[in-house]
């Protein structure tokens, strides 16, 4: 979430992805201090963008008892990566028949980082996401976006419905659903600041100083409430925390250009299917923020009793997985 200083008047945004070659490698130059271990079943890749930069990606085969299932591609918010997927949410959907992916974006995880102060606007995101699909997976997917990640998420589905035009004549690639957790709304992330000033002031200040001081990553107890239930283990949120601090090398976006660029592109009579889902106790994503963004998609948010903001690493994670589990039809 931004300090208030970051927030701008919001504008519509350029849609544009520009789709150019890439290819899946097996090495990359940078590696996290605190590596992440996978899981059993599970693969570390790199995506070679036409950047030349490395994209890390997790994998993990679905099984076969449910071999039409489409694949499901995740996509993390800030001070997050490919592994916060891949500790519960991976393996539970694989485990139904879906094949699964969870990207790192630039400067992210294991991925490689851009040259600048940060990693990426919602279109150079929106065009590496492009780009994966393109190469790595073999049919339309739904894509799942936490947070920041959902925002994303939401200006793809926008460059999808709007017959985007992308470099070459190609049209944007086609979506077998999307689902928004704990989503930042279309308007982005300036209305919860707002709102948290005049409504909740010292939660305004330990948002601020957890997310744009970054002060979850030296205080165990900060970073508890702005990601996780108050009943999860303190060496789970020790362990996590330090995972988050050394995931996000560079912020996911500039946020005064970012809130500039808001709202996304409002889509009429959507074909995609789309999923709204938030956390009664989220901490950084309010009601009203999850209740905007479903009346965007027009349809009614799904909140998820018991489980915080970071709803796939939480204690009750499987709460949320089994909502979108009985949406995707299983």
């Amino acid at each position: 979430m931004a300090a208030v200083g970051a927030i701008l008047a919001a504008t519509s945004p350029r849609l544009e992805i520009n789709r150019m070659r890439g290819a899946t490698i097996t090495n990359t130059s940078h590696k996290t201090r605190v590596p992440y271990e996978l899981k059993q079943g599970q693969s570390r890749n790199f995506h070679k963008l036409p950047s030349g930069l490395n994209m890390e990606f997790i994998f993990q085969k679905g099984s076969e008892k449910n071999l039409q299932s489409p694949p499901l591609l995740f996509i993390h918010g800030s001070f997050h990566a490919a592994w916060c997927w891949a500790e519960h949410w991976l393996p539970y959907f694989s485990g139904h028949g879906f094949d699964c992916y969870a990207l790192s974006l630039l400067g992210q995880g294991e991925s490689e980082s851009p040259a600048g102060a940060v990693a990426g606007s919602l279109q150079t995101h929106a065009a590496d996401i492009t780009d994966f699909i393109e190469k790595e997976v073999q049919l339309p997917p739904v894509l799942v976006g936490h947070s920041f990640g959902g925002l994303i998420v939401q200006y793809y589905i926008a460059c999808v419905e709007n017959g985007v035009v992308q470099e070459k004549g190609s049209s944007c690639l086609s979506l077998a659903g999307a689902v928004l957790v704990c989503s930042v709304p279309p308007s982005g992330n300036s209305g919860l600041v707002w709102r948290y000033l005049f409504s909740k002031p010292i939660a305004a200040f330990k948002v601020t100083r957890s997310l744009a001081a970054k002060g979850f990553q030296t205080s165990l107890s900060l970073c508890k409430e702005t990601f996780f239930s108050a009943s999860m283990d303190d060496n789970l949120v020790l362990r996590y925390q330090m995972l988050m601090t050394e995931s996000s090398r560079l912020p996911l976006f500039d946020l005064r250009k970012l809130n500039a660029s808001l709202p996304v592109p409002k889509v009429n009579d959507s074909s995609i299917k789309i999923l709204v889902m938030g956390a009664k106790d989220d901490f950084i994503v309010d009601a009203e923020g999850l209740s905007e963004t479903g009346k965007f998609y027009g349809v009614s948010p799904v909140c998820v009793e018991g489980v915080a903001h970071d709803m796939m690493l939480d204690c009750s994670w499987v709460k949320g997985a089994e909502v979108i589990l009985a949406w995707l039809g299983v």
